[in-house]
């Protein structure tokens, strides 16, 4: 049993780090709560890496969430964000598809193309919302990413802007009922693409996830 202790010990430790660095379920369901007393103009949702296998359970999630915040009124709108950064597909627009395909209407489906780290997800999303005259937004993710993406929310978006981390007990219902609709993915291509780890050095990727990297005049 003492050659196991140190291995035991490693995964304590990194359980307990990850759940440092996510919101608890019941966190994640205190957020929801508050959020359904309220209707966003505009809800962002960060992309995920799209390969032609199809999506994945990250993708699926955050897709139904939001297709679940539409159904019960607290998103207007979705905005999808996220460039073509891992795989030649741009991330927003790959999740647009697969939310028309799934029922959000077309015209209450919005993409943002520019972003290649989380932070840029939500601040340009806010960027091209506001163009486009909404101001009142918030940000539907899963729980890890949203607690990353809380202080920066608040300091550099705004104090009132949402945070909806999916609730896995409400995606579990709605899991009997979800398909995986076929989209032509092809559309979403970008012919240019050229991988983030031959364009950026670690450094600069790190950079960028710290929204070091962002670009005010993006829109």
């Amino acid at each position: 049993m003492r050659k196991y202790l140190p291995t035991v010990l490693f995964l304590l430790a990194a359980i307990i780090l990850l759940n440092a660095c996510s919101f608890s379920a019941k966190t994640s369901e205190s957020y929801y709560k508050k959020a359904s007393s309220k209707s966003y103009d505009m809800v962002a949702v960060p992309g995920v890496p799209f390969t032609e296998t199809g999506w994945d359970s990250t993708m699926k999630a955050r897709v139904y969430w939001s297709k679940h915040l539409f159904d019960k009124g607290i998103a207007k709108n979705i905005m999808y964000s996220g460039s073509s950064v891992y795989s030649p597909y741009y991330e927003a627009e790959i999740m647009a598809l697969y939310a028309v395909a799934i029922g959000i209407p077309k015209e209450n489906v919005f993409t943002e193309t520019k972003a290649e780290h989380s932070t840029e997800n939500l601040h340009y999303v806010f960027q091209k919302s506001k163009k486009m005259g909404y101001t009142n937004i918030a940000l539907a993710t899963d729980p890890f990413q949203a607690k990353q993406l809380r202080r920066f929310a608040r300091l550099r978006i705004g104090e009132n802007t949402g945070i909806i981390p999916i609730v896995f007990d409400t995606l579990r219902i709605m899991q009997p009922f979800m398909t995986d609709p076929q989209i032509d993915y092809k559309k979403a291509l970008n012919k240019d693409f050229v991988h983030i780890k031959s364009r950026e050095s670690f450094w600069k990727r790190l950079r960028g996830t710290m929204g070091k990297n962002i670009d005010y005049n993006a829109y």
